[in-house]
Order: structure tokens, then C-alpha cells, then sequence
């Protein structure tokens, strides 16, 4: 018999619940009742897909299902709809198993992030498609390393990640599930989150179970963007870097550039907040593009992207990223703008 998940766990611990409905059939309901059951006694995930990600280079489960309603959600399909398939722990945790067998790359606790990636593969596939490296290659890995996946080639990192929609807000699944993986692998388990489900309780709830790393995603500095972006306040989530690195995870952060919404001084004060938490925490800029209910608005400029990275720098922060890049260099001027400007460091 399937039993219902308990109601709002964020509320049992006196916060706002979050901006959850998603669209079941013609209905709306919490995504913590359509997209997570207890089903004879096990818990069970609904999931749109699972692979091998590019340019992560590691193993993604994308999950259905959300507690925010983010406008410019890329993930809609899935993460605003009840859409995929019941999965239970264990059953995730063996995909996880055979994925295991096919890592080409141990990474180390410290790099069981996305940021850290692209420093041993950019993912051209020249070295197993023309047997030669291509021309930016770290040179780092031999080309039995770089495989095919459905996002094109890298190699297999000792990393599996929860990414889509967010339900750390109900943190038993997550609990179960990184125990038995800690329990049955060697792999290390990250979790891709916008934060809103990770207060104090929860965190420690994580770190005992196994958790190793969380990739946050700071979308708005300003209180009002952020919840005009998302439906919910982001009071809490400025608080995470520092609670995340207190209890012994490792961290990555990003934030889009989205032009007239957050440009460079909310991604300044977004950086000084990672800043004072510790200085090396990676930070990845990502580009803008149009989607969901934000088709009106523009990408950024390179010119954009560039002072928002030196914006940051100059906050404290030493690893920094610029992501999505084919979205801002779009001609040779822009390409020389960049290397001219930063070299090849911010990629």
C-alpha cells in the first residue's frame, strides 16, 4: 500500500513552506505528495532520467518535482510537472552500483563537485575521435578515459549527484539513500540544490548520513528578486555557505547573470557572503538564457560577464567560473574581449 509523506517538514520546524505546487494531470498539489512516496514501507523517488552528465562528468539522477516555481526554471518539464518514473532507494542506489563499474576517474572528497570537472576534460572528444588532444586540453587523463555518454564525451567521475527539481526540504530520502550508497560503494554523493530545504536540522541530518557536497544555487541577493523569481524568501539561504562549510561538506555556489534582474552588485554582495565563509569555495557565473515564463529577457553581454567577474574577484573570492559561455561570446570580438580581459582562467 502507498502512504502519504508527511505534510511540510519545513513547517514542523517553524519555517515558511515552499513555493512547491507542481501539475499533476490537470491539478496542482505539494511536490512532496505527487513526486515522493512510502510504499510498502520504502521510499520511493520519482524520477525523470539518470545518466552520465556533461560537462559534470558524473552520474546524474534528474528529479520531478520541486519546492520552488522558479520562472526561469530549465528544467520545467520535470521539475514544475509530476513526470517520470517511481525509483526506490534501493533501486538508486544499484544504478548507482553499475555506474560504478564504468568510472574512468577517482576524485577525491575535495573534488566531488561540478567546478572542479572541467580542470581534467573540456568534453571535445578530440583525443578518441581524431587521436589527438584537442587544443585545450588539461592533458590530465589518457583517451581510455574519455567515454561516450548521452551528452557527448568525458570521462566517468566517482560522483553521483541528485539534480532537477529539490525536495531536500523532506531530507529522510536523501538520508536513506546516502547511507546505503556510503554503505554498498565508493562513490561520493552531491547534492544540486536552491538551498530552501536545508535548514540547521536538516544539514545535520545530512552530514550524519554520508552527504559529501552541495552545489548551491544562489539566485537573487535582493530579497524581492528572489522571491519574485522563485515564489520564497532567500533570508535563509544566505546563511547556508557558512552553515555548509561549519558542519564539513564541500561547496560549490552559482548564480546566473540575468539582465535586469541580478547583475554585477547582486553577484558582488552574493560573492562577499561566499567570501566570508572561506575564500576558496568555487563560484560559477552562469549565463542567462531565455526559458520558461522569462522568454522577454535578454542574455548578458561578454562586457557583462566580465566585469561581474571581476566584481566578485575583488569580494574575496579566488575560484571563480564563467559558465555558459557560448550564450555571451557570440563573434571573435567577443572571444578577444574575453582572453584580452581575462585569459583563460574564468573558463
Amino acid at each position: 500500500m502507498a502512504s502519504e509523506i508527511p505534510i511540510c517538514q519545513l513547517e514542523r520546524q517553524g519555517f515558511t513552506r515552499g513555493s512547491c505546487e507542481v501539475r499533476r494531470g490537470k491539478h496542482l498539489a505539494p511536490a512532496c505528495t505527487v513526486t515522493l512516496r512510502s510504499r510498502n514501507g520504502k521510499m520511493e523517488r520519482l524520477i525523470k532520467s539518470m545518466h552520465l552528465s556533461r560537462p559534470e562528468n558524473y552520474f546524474s539522477i534528474y528529479q520531478s518535482g520541486c519546492n520552488f516555481s522558479c520562472r526561469k526554471c530549465h528544467s520545467w518539464e520535470f521539475s514544475q510537472r509530476a513526470e517520470g518514473k517511481w525509483y526506490s532507494v534501493e533501486e538508486l542506489v544499484r544504478e548507482s552500483q553499475d555506474y560504478e563499474r564504468h568510472v574512468t576517474l577517482e576524485e577525491p572528497r575535495e573534488r566531488a563537485t561540478a567546478w572542479h570537472a572541467i580542470q581534467t576534460c573540456r568534453c571535445c572528444g578530440a583525443c578518441v575521435l581524431r587521436q589527438r588532444p584537442g587544443p585545450s586540453c588539461p592533458g590530465t587523463l589518457r583517451p581510455d578515459q574519455v567515454v561516450l555518454s548521452p551528452q557527448g564525451f568525458g570521462p566517468a567521475r566517482s560522483i553521483v549527484a541528485f539534480t532537477g527539481g529539490d525536495l531536500t526540504c523532506q531530507p529522510d530520502f536523501y538520508c536513506e539513500f546516502a547511507r546505503l550508497l556510503k554503505k554498498t560503494t565508493r562513490l561520493w554523493l552531491l547534492i544540486e540544490t536552491n538551498g530552501y530545504g536545508l535548514m540547521p536540522q536538516t544539514l545535520d541530518m545530512l552530514a550524519e548520513a554520508g552527504v559529501d557536497a552541495f552545489w548551491l544555487d544562489i539566485k537573487a541577493f535582493h530579497d524581492p528578486v528572489h522571491v519574485w523569481l522563485t515564489g520564497r524568501s532567500n533570508v535563509e539561504i544566505l546563511k547556508l555557505p557558512q552553515a555548509i562549510v561549519e558542519r564539513g561538506f564541500v561547496l560549490e555556489v552559482l548564480s546566473l547573470f540575468i539582465p535586469g534582474l541580478v547583475e554585477t552588485d547582486q553577484l558582488r554582495e552574493i560573492a562577499s557572503v561566499i567570501a566570508a565563509a572561506d575564500s576558496q569555495i568555487p563560484f560559477t557565473i552562469l549565463a542567462f538564457f531565455p526559458e520558461y515564463r522569462m522568454q522577454g529577457y535578454r542574455s548578458p553581454t561578454t562586457r557583462e560577464m566580465v566585469d561581474a567577474y571581476k566584481a566578485c574577484k575583488s569580494a574575496g573570492l579566488e575560484q571563480i567560473k564563467l559558465g555558459n559561455v557560448g550564450i555571451f561570446v557570440r563573434d571573435e570580438a567577443d572571444q578577444q574581449l574575453l582572453e584580452r580581459e581575462l585569459g583563460t582562467e574564468a573558463l
